[in-house]
């Protein structure tokens, strides 16, 4: 069974995501916070990230940077809702920095299907 990391400050974001991840097989982790997806990703086996950008402690972009110097392997999805800037300028940073799909909030559960899939064949 595939594992896959979620990690987003918002509790709903959080709970949606892995509810929709279960109930397609998936085994699912999540984190409130960049710092506690790190750890738990250090302590487990993950096959895939899914990571909100904007985020308190750590955000996503460092974590994708992180993840692709010390896992290049590790296929990463970003989420954004916005911040300061529009969603799209923080997901394409994203995208340059490696991550294999990028998804705006709210993510439809047809999206997120596509985008962990195809993530999962690289």
């Amino acid at each position: 069974m595939k594992q896959i990391l979620v990690i987003d400050d918002e509790q709903q974001i959080r709970s949606l995501l892995k509810k929709m991840l279960e109930r397609e097989g998936f085994d699912v982790i999540t984190a409130s916070d960049g710092k506690e997806g790190m750890k738990l990703f250090s302590n487990a086996t993950v096959d895939l990230v899914i990571t909100d950008i904007v985020m308190p402690e750590k955000e996503g972009i460092e974590i994708i940077r992180e993840l692709k110097k010390e896992h290049p392997g590790i296929p990463v999805i970003a989420i954004s809702g916005g911040g300061r800037n529009s969603p799209e300028s923080y997901l394409n940073v994203a995208k340059l920095l490696g991550a294999v799909a990028i998804l705006q909030k709210p993510v439809e559960k047809e999206t997120l299907m596509t985008a962990v899939t195809t993530a999962l064949q690289f």
